[in-house]
């Protein structure tokens, strides 16, 4: 059973990241090479912003209807928006294509609440870290397959059948979610939070025992992430690194060894303390970041030994990124099994929503 909830979520994870890789990996450099300006894919960054406000409606996923039927309504609303998006034509038809790409996150921040809903109550202590691991993974998979690995098919397959086949894998996501197990409800869900009473919500969540401090890590470590990943490659423009070399090194190979870090921290976390884990971590991050400072500072722009121990700190930056994620998401789900079941969606949202957009670092 452990098996299958866990293949399970990481097929849900897997598409949840489907919208976030095209959006972030293919269509910016597609439309820039079709002759979309720069001001006009700049501005498609705002169309993320429903995940900014799915706080607002995770309580009527939590009160109306039940998890599994949230989790397919959302998937099927994916799987028609990339049906009218292959009809477009994202010269022409730019302003519809941006309104149906707004669509696509609200559905996959309504996927995520849902997903999040059933994991937290499905998976026991035991199978948290793994549980993490599956998402971090099948998330970050997604994001990939959809991001860089359907750009490097663009020139082989036409736009209109690009998003026929991301229909096709939503429907294969939707048969498989109907067999979704619900997850069990208690007579204390029946008492229910009002919900356009923000006030009574936020307070009953912050009163969870841990939620104070796991939201100030969260916030400050995801601060920290968002600093040391988009700035270092930055700076290696300046020390002889092409734009190609940095795609292939910051892009799949980072990628690849950011997936090896968080399936490692899936297999650590049952057998070792988070905190305890995420302690020493960080302490080997401070160091890599120190030996990514003097890089910059002591060696030759063009010195093949600078340019080497570049990418080992790549590397190591992103192989402990993921290791830290898992753990940091596994810590988050331990403190909302403390709450209360009847807001543990609406506490599973608050650290993701001041921590982070819908990226899985």
């Amino acid at each position: 059973m452990a098996s299958y909830k866990l293949k399970l979520f990481g097929l849900l994870y897997f598409v949840q990241g489907i919208p976030y890789g095209l959006q972030s990996g293919l269509l910016p450099i597609y439309l820039r090479s079709i002759g979309i300006s720069f001001t006009k894919i700049s501005l498609t960054k705002f169309l993320y912003f429903p995940w900014l406000l799915k706080i607002l409606w995770a309580p009527f996923v939590d009160q109306y209807g039940t998890k599994q039927k949230w989790l397919l309504s959302s998937m099927f609303g994916l799987f028609l928006c990339c049906l009218i998006i292959s009809k477009l034509h994202p010269k022409t038809d730019f302003t519809t294509l941006a309104f149906i790409l707004l669509l696509m996150n609200f559905f996959a921040s309504v996927q995520d609440i849902a997903v999040d809903g059933i994991a937290v109550r499905l998976l026991s202590n035991e199978e948290v870290g793994y549980g993490n691991t599956v998402q971090v993974v099948g998330y970050k998979t997604g994001s990939l397959v959809s991001g860089a690995g359907l750009l490097m098919m663009m020139d082989h397959i036409s736009w209109d059948v690009l998003f026929v086949i991301i229909s096709v894998i939503y429907v294969i996501a939707i048969i498989c979610a109907c067999f979704t197990p619900e997850p069990p409800t208690s007579s204390d869900t029946e008492t229910r939070l009002p919900v356009l009473n923000p006030r009574e919500i936020l307070k009953e969540v912050l009163h969870v025992p841990g939620t104070i401090w796991t939201l100030i890590y969260v916030i400050i470590y995801k601060l920290g992430e968002q600093g040391t990943v988009s700035m270092f490659p930055l700076f290696l423009l300046e020390h002889g690194f092409s734009p190609a070399e940095l795609g292939l090194w910051t892009g799949i190979v980072a990628m690849g060894f950011s997936i090896l870090g968080s399936c490692l921290g899936g297999i650590l976390m049952p057998k070792h303390n988070a905190f305890s884990l995420i302690q020493i971590l960080f302490v080997i991050r401070v160091g890599n970041l120190s030996f990514q400072t003097s890089l910059l500072l002591l060696f030759e722009s063009q010195s093949l030994i600078m340019k080497g121990a570049a990418v080992l700190s790549i590397i190591l930056q992103h192989l402990l990124g993921g290791l830290i994620t898992t753990l940091t998401f596994s810590i988050m789900m331990l403190c909302t099994q403390k709450a209360e079941e009847r807001i543990q969606d609406r506490h599973r949202r608050l650290p993701t929503l001041l921590g982070s957009f819908p990226e899985r670092h």
